[in-house]
């Protein structure tokens, strides 16, 4: 057990009622799940405030309560430490509790809009290849060792983050690769996690339901370069036209890398084709089986972040050519028909853009390119419209469909999506609610040399109906067509 004293001796306390060489059975921020002797913290929170639920958690057995506000009531019992930010608190707080493991292990993080998953997962990968222990946080899945864990979030609360980091120091692990999302930077989530390296994919317009502002949205990309120590590095692309201020004032050794220009680690894709790449890397020939720029820029942040933590820059190479596609992330299924789909976790305006791009520049005009995409329910509105217009650009059809709905009707996001385009532009539009019915048709209009854009859900197996998760998977969808094709 740890007292008191053990838990906050990393915290600036600004008043103290109470003992605080008391022994702590628990820590926990919700008071549900309060027991005897439990460390209560009370954060602000985006849905409702802890501090309502402190006599709650008082009268559940809660020892300890940590807060920015103390109650009118104090029990006697009980010790109060009152902390400008609690949410800081409590990632420092968790980490105290599972022994500070991110302090013992190589910890990396990944933040960006597009591209954090594939690029957390490759150096996985490629250390676990190089014959290290690892662990991953993910949004598509958390792994200590190859033991996987289900995601709920792409940044999980500091009690469940540091006890995944504690899960992989018990197994052996040194090294760690995490997504961190703008929503844990702003929530304070990483508070007390001792990061070796930061890397920023780029940024476009997301999550603006939660950000408000896409300078709101920046900056907490921003904070988390802002608060890498010295002895970290800092690893960003020079294509991103935010590249450079994301590490202006970071203390960590600052590095970059490109596909346009010159940068400590340059690629240039020399071939094409949805079987793989060629690319040319610091002056090595390389072949991957990725495919486009975005793809070429991503490993350029994964060969980057492998040298940085000390692999030599020859092994890394090799290890980069055997690496494998990230589920749901330009996953290609060809048909018996002879054209081919790609399945891609595209659900932003700049992600379909990519996408998109990518395989006109594999096809060079040699096939027809047909869309299914639709945007989830209770998120940024902004963005429909922005998608729809995205996608009627860059294909000869577009069917617009349902992605996870949530608790909006699906027809109402679709007609958001329509609003952003011209009358003209409706002409090569369907819309199809039932998104099986969407790709399916997407099959029969297809020909042999075409290709089937299916983007939005990528790795997700589900879709968010009212609050219920139906089991959906748009590749098992795809392989079950292509069943009555052959």
């Amino acid at each position: 057990m740890k007292t008191i004293k053990d838990l906050t001796s990393r915290i600036a306390i600004e008043q103290t009622i109470g003992s605080t060489d008391r022994e702590i059975s628990s820590v926990d921020f919700d008071s549900r799940k309060v027991t005897a002797g439990c460390m209560f913290i009370a954060i602000c929170g985006t849905q409702s405030d802890g501090h309502a639920f402190i006599p709650a958690a008082i009268q559940q057995g809660a020892a300890a309560i940590v807060c920015q506000k103390l109650p009118d009531d104090l029990n006697d019992g009980v010790t109060y430490l009152r902390v400008n930010d609690s949410d800081v608190a409590l990632g420092w707080i968790a980490s105290a509790w599972f022994g500070y493991p991110s302090e013992q292990l190589t910890l990396t993080g990944v933040t960006g809009t597009n591209g954090k998953t594939t690029t957390a997962t490759l150096l996985y990968q490629m250390f676990r290849r190089m014959g290290h222990k690892c662990g991953l946080l993910s949004t598509v899945c958390n792994y200590v060792e190859d033991k996987a864990i289900p995601a709920t979030h792409t940044t999980p609360d500091p009690m469940e983050l540091n006890g995944l980091l504690a899960d992989m120091v018990a197994a052996g692990c040194d090294h760690a690769f995490m997504e961190v999302s703008s929503h844990s930077i702003a929530q304070q989530r990483i508070a007390g996690l001792d990061f070796d390296g930061g890397i920023f994919t780029n940024i476009t317009r997301d999550h603006l339901d939660y950000h408000k502002t896409f300078d709101n949205y920046l900056h907490a990309k921003k904070k988390f370069f802002d608060d890498l120590p010295a002895k970290a590095f800092a690893l960003t692309n020079l294509d991103d036209k935010n590249g450079l201020v994301m590490t202006q004032n970071t203390k960590a050794r600052k590095l970059t890398y490109s596909i346009r220009s010159q940068a400590d680690f340059r690629a240039k894709i020399i071939e094409d084709s949805f079987d793989g790449m060629t690319m040319e890397v610091n002056h090595r020939t390389v072949d991957v089986p990725f495919v486009g720029r975005f793809n070429a820029s991503n490993l350029m942040a994964v060969y980057g972040a492998a040298v940085a933590l000390g692999a030599d820059a020859e092994e890394a190479l090799v290890h980069l050519s055997a690496l494998h596609a990230v589920n749901g992330r330009f996953e290609a299924l060809k048909s018996p028909k002879g054209f081919t789909a790609i399945v891609d976790y595209a659900h932003t305006p700049d992600a379909l853009v990519n996408v998109l791009s990518t395989i006109h520049e594999v096809l060079n005009g040699k096939g027809k390119v047909i869309t299914v995409c639709g945007a989830g329910g209770n998120r940024d509105k902004g963005k429909r419209p922005m998608m729809a217009q995205e996608a009627v650009k860059a294909s000869d059809k577009v069917i617009i469909t349902s992605d996870n709905p949530r608790f909006e009707e699906p027809q109402d996001i679709i007609n958001d999506m329509l609003a952003g385009l011209s009358e003209e532009q409706k002409t090569n539009v369907v819309s199809i609610v039932d998104r099986k019915e969407a790709i399916r048709t997407a099959c029969m209009l297809a020909q042999a040399g075409d290709v089937i854009l299916v983007a939005g859900k990528g790795h997700e197996n589900y879709q968010d109906v009212k609050g219920v998760k139906h089991h959906f998977d748009d590749k098992e969808v795809l392989r079950d067509i292509y069943k009555t094709q052959g």
